[in-house]
């Protein structure tokens, strides 16, 4: 099976070379993933790029290679290549922010997300997806939220639309184990959410999301994402609008201990 055409050079490259190492043992890819406890077709679909692989992956592929650290070299370049193409700008600056801020209408943040749930917003998607490319998606989303643990720490910001946390996505269990995960989330010291009601009339949100970022050189950009179209905005009068807009929207959304007290009232409706 050749290449997958729409991998990126560094894909290719992790593959050639992890193909390079593990014939230069003299093992199969049975073989090499018995040792590292996957399966074959991984094995396969990580040398056609198919698949990219997890830092696991490849943590463990050196070690059972004796590669000597030169597979492992790719795991940071490897990481952004997991994440949709019009995400990956926005990917690499979240990872390193100094704050992220968040307003969501119909579809929760992905930190925030759960794998049950993440994995049901995307197996919705229209037309479908192949199961590798769900469990790939997946997998770059639940990876995102070490961010949140990170050092230096990362501060975050998250309003809510409570029609996000209304909508169903999986099963009523999948909702109550969302919940219960934004709740641990909230409580984070360098994490706050807040929710707007549904039955709050006009505010300042009605031209929808908006993603807020201040990079470790104190640059200030907006996000906006549409129908796997993004556009990332640096100018700074334009952010500065969007901004503003943010302030607004969260001084129109509950408080904090409020935005909790709806949560669990949320999740125990279900």
């Amino acid at each position: 099976m050749g290449q997958n055409a729409g991998s990126s050079g560094t894909a290719r490259y992790f593959a050639e070379l992890l193909r390079s190492f593990r014939k230069s043992r003299g093992l199969t890819q049975a073989q090499l993933g018995e040792r590292i406890h996957v399966s074959d077709s991984y094995v396969s679909a990580i040398e056609t790029c198919e698949r990219i692989p997890s830092p696991e992956f490849i943590a463990a592929a050196d070690e059972a290679l004796e590669a000597g650290g030169l597979l492992a070299l790719a795991t940071e370049h490897l990481a952004n290549d997991r994440y949709p193409a019009f995400f990956k700008d926005f990917a690499k600056l979240e990872a390193e922010a100094l704050s992220v801020s968040s307003y969501s209408t119909h579809m929760l943040n992905g930190l925030l997300q759960t794998e049950d749930y993440a994995r049901a917003v995307i197996t919705s998607r229209f037309p479908p997806l192949e199961d590798e490319e769900v469990d790939r998606l997946v997998e770059a989303r639940i990876a995102r939220r070490s961010l949140f643990t990170r050092k230096p720490v990362t501060l975050f910001s998250f309003v809510i639309e409570t029609a996000v946390l209304e909508r169903q996505y999986g099963s009523s269990e999948v909702m109550h184990e969302l919940l219960d995960h934004l709740l641990r989330c909230a409580a984070m010291r360098n994490v706050v959410v807040q929710l707007i009601p549904s039955n709050r009339g006009e505010h300042a949100g009605v031209d929808g999301t908006v993603k807020l970022i201040e990079t470790p050189e104190h640059k200030h950009l907006a996000y906006l994402e549409m129908q796997e179209r993004s556009l990332l905005i640096a100018d700074p009068d334009e952010v500065a609008r969007y901004s503003q807009r943010y302030a607004m929207i969260r001084t129109q959304a509950l408080g904090i201990e409020e935005s909790a007290a709806l949560i669990k009232q949320l999740a125990g409706e279900l």
